[in-house]
């Protein structure tokens, strides 16, 4: 019977203790998730709100600094969050930090990449929308995020190019200047007329708008080929037209000089056969 009261003693006394931390810790909980749900809302829409003003002014910096800025805010809240519920924060920030540290003894490369995005933000080699040869490929800036630059080819293809690795090597940003020197080689035959080629290919380019009168287009003789007197022709364009120009030209001045009787000579070899009788 003793055993009986004792065993339904302990029992109440569980409950007053559980009912005790449920009316100490209860309030908290609620309120550390309240505090939770709406300081990720916050977030968010800070962030949000962010990303539609700065992207306007300063595209390139506007992924990385808002990608940045909330993933801060977010260990903030958390920390915040901990403290609300009765966690220690020293010992929170203490465990935050030596798991940091091992997280970043494991994620060398990663932060090798986040140490590039900065770089890349800092001296600004290319920014988002700037057409960029690097790592092989060409293409087209779409976002450059704290890890990650990501790069549209011509031909339709999503690139992912770690930042780490376009802060480290050579790139070629094609579109940082407003205007491009277009390069192309015109072959002529030896019997033609040299004068009356160059006549031509200066006509072509003075009837293309896109082509630009200063710098003064160059049309020189680059070399004395084994088939061929091939002509260099270097007028300059604006970025945007350097292509089109390009392809348009081959066109134009192979037309002309059909009209014009020039002819564009190809390989040809001679056989000479031997009958032995």
């Amino acid at each position: 019977m003793d055993d009986l009261f004792g065993a339904n003693g302990q029992a109440s006394q569980l409950m007053d203790q559980a009912i005790s931390l449920v009316m100490t810790y209860a309030p908290k909980v609620v309120l550390a998730i309240i505090t939770l749900i709406v300081g990720l809302w916050l977030i968010n829409r800070f962030v949000k709100v962010l990303d539609s003003k700065l992207g306007k002014k300063d595209p390139t910096l506007n992924s990385f600094l808002c990608g940045l800025l909330s993933a801060i805010l977010k260990i903030l809240l958390l920390i915040s969050v901990a403290s609300m519920v009765g966690i220690a924060t020293t010992s929170f920030v203490a465990i935050i930090g030596a798991a940091g540290l091992a997280v970043g003894l494991a994620l060398q490369g990663s932060l090798g990449n986040f140490a590039g995005g900065v770089l890349i933000l800092i001296f600004k080699p290319f920014k988002v929308g700037d057409t960029i040869e690097a790592q092989g490929f060409l293409g087209a800036v779409r976002e450059i995020s704290i890890l990650y630059t990501i790069v549209d080819t011509f031909d339709n293809r999503r690139v992912v190019i770690p930042n780490g690795s376009l802060s480290n090597a050579s790139l070629t940003n094609v579109s940082y200047y407003d205007t491009r020197r277009c390069d192309m080689t015109f072959g002529i035959s030896y019997n033609d007329d040299i004068d009356k080629a160059r006549a031509i290919i200066k006509r072509c380019l003075d009837e293309d708008e896109r082509v630009l009168p200063e710098p003064e287009p160059r049309i020189s003789i680059g070399s004395l080929g084994d088939n061929s007197v091939n002509f260099i022709v270097r007028p300059w364009t604006k970025t945007d037209d350097l292509w089109p120009v390009y392809w348009d030209m081959h066109e134009k001045i192979k037309k002309a000089f059909d009209a014009e009787g020039i002819s564009i000579p190809f390989p040809q070899r001679d056989v000479h056969i031997i009958r032995e009788e």
